[in-house]
């Protein structure tokens, strides 16, 4: 893997690199910014502390990088310097900007759209093989981005990834399977991961991308609006079959230990985890399921390729008084056909569920509960953990990543904002202990 230094123009000068940078000074020693590591995983925590200011003076502590998509994003804290003339954000609290209080990863989780951004911007990495780049600075003053004038007394730039040196990613078109594995580096073979995200579509990769940099090989599997899936690409074209066959190609692959797979998914996600995880021939060592429903009001392709566009039934539709639309109530156990309702009762395998106490997007705590019932009435408790978080919305995914509360959904026939929920800081919060929680829910059940 080739680590990419280069910083978008408006953003740094050339003669920036990664690492400390002083400004000279002929009277004291210049300010300095560091970031330790300055090259790290998303999920990895870093310490950002400052040096050689004047002792309790305010200072801003800035953070601005570019998505993939070329839109800036930026956060910005307000601290007041320790007599000693530093500061240290693992130690010290910002009194105001994109957060307040003792947050290590304000800046990283505090990211914004930049004023003036188009609308509805979510953050999402399109090219998992190139990092984050971020630039950070450090401003003289309680001011904010916009402010032209506040002057910089030092910067620092750092990258952020989901692929770890030596991660191994390979597309995959085999049997009708579309998807991308990525695999860790060594010889393995490697407990897995099957990765299934919502009804946005496309095929998204970041997620695998960092389990197989924790040591998993994972398969993020498309299933609608894709290119490369039958058409037409606004309805789910594949059917049980389908799933099925991206299990067995999974278990199959020489690099994985068949007998050690677990299912991931998050919203529509989770019903098809679910789904997968009761079929003949399917046996997951576990499943963790986030913000998702146990049936669904649209139909998997049946034997005559028959399928249903999604927004063909909107009756459950429900929009605030801006015109954002939410999907809340569509998955309600009480609005999901019975017939679709996948039988838990027969699920044999642990499985968490992990509930965003203000999803706006699925009914997550009544599913939640549905599954708990079930699995209880079954005499079958002891495979139920479930993860709540007060504030977090639907989107709970790695940590130190923005949420969106609300984001653009669709262009056509017209451009649909939808609610997520959440609200920063407890969002922030539930995702980082989320993570670890799944990383260690992994741990007991695949490394055994």
């Amino acid at each position: 893997m080739i680590l990419c230094t280069s910083v978008h123009k408006n953003l740094a000068c050339l003669h920036r690199a990664v690492g400390g940078v002083r400004w000279k000074s002929s009277l004291r020693t210049a300010p300095l910014l560091t970031a330790t590591p300055v090259r790290a995983l998303i999920d990895e925590p870093i310490s950002i502390k400052g040096h050689f200011l004047p002792p309790q003076c305010p200072v801003t502590v800035c953070a601005q990088m570019h998505s993939d998509d070329g839109d800036l994003w930026e956060a910005f804290a307000h601290y007041n310097t320790n007599v000693d003339g530093t500061i240290n954000l693992t130690r010290d609290h910002s009194v105001g900007g994109s957060y307040l209080g003792c947050e290590p990863m304000g800046l990283f989780w505090g990211l914004q759209p930049a004023p003036g951004s188009r609308e509805g911007l979510r953050l999402r990495k399109n090219n998992v093989e190139t990092p984050y780049v971020m630039l950070m600075s450090l401003l003289e003053g309680h001011v904010s981005p916009s402010e032209k004038q506040s002057t910089e007394l030092a910067a620092i730039t750092t990258e952020h990834w989901y692929m770890a040196p030596g991660v191994r990613r390979t597309e995959i078109r085999q049997d009708g399977v579309v998807g991308t594995l990525f695999l860790p580096p060594g010889p393995g073979p490697f407990p897995a991961l099957l990765d299934l995200w919502g009804m946005g579509g496309g095929l998204v990769e970041y997620r695998s991308a960092l389990f197989a940099s924790r040591g998993y090989a994972s398969l993020s599997l498309a299933y609608f609006g894709h290119k490369d899936l039958p058409f037409p690409q606004n309805r789910i074209n594949v059917g049980d079959s389908y799933f099925k066959s991206a299990y067995h190609l999974l278990q199959n692959h020489r690099q994985v230990c068949g007998d050690r797979i677990g299912i991931v998914g998050l919203s529509f996600g989770v019903y098809l985890s679910l789904k997968i995880a009761i079929e003949a021939g399917v046996e997951p060592s576990c499943l963790i399921c986030i913000n998702g429903p146990v049936g669904s009001t649209i139909k998997l392709s049946d034997a005559d390729g028959r399928t249903e566009n999604f927004e063909s039934d909107q009756k459950h539709w429900v929009y605030d008084d801006q015109g954002c639309v939410s999907f809340k109530e569509i998955s309600l156990p009480a609005n999901i056909p019975p017939e679709s309702k996948v039988k838990i009762e027969n699920l044999t395998c642990p499985l968490m569920y992990i509930v965003g106490e203000d999803d706006l997007s699925s009914s997550s705590m009544e599913n939640a509960n549905l599954i708990e019932e079930t699995l209880r009435s079954a005499s079958k408790s002891h495979l139920f953990t479930r993860l709540s978080y007060p504030g977090a919305g639907h989107l709970i995914e790695p940590p130190y990543t923005p949420n969106s509360r609300v984001s653009l959904w669709s262009f056509k026939p017209k451009r649909l904002f939808t609610l997520w929920g959440g609200h920063p800081a407890p969002h922030a919060a539930a995702q980082e202990d989320a993570w670890k929680k799944i990383l260690d829910f992994l741990e007991s059940h695949l490394r055994r």
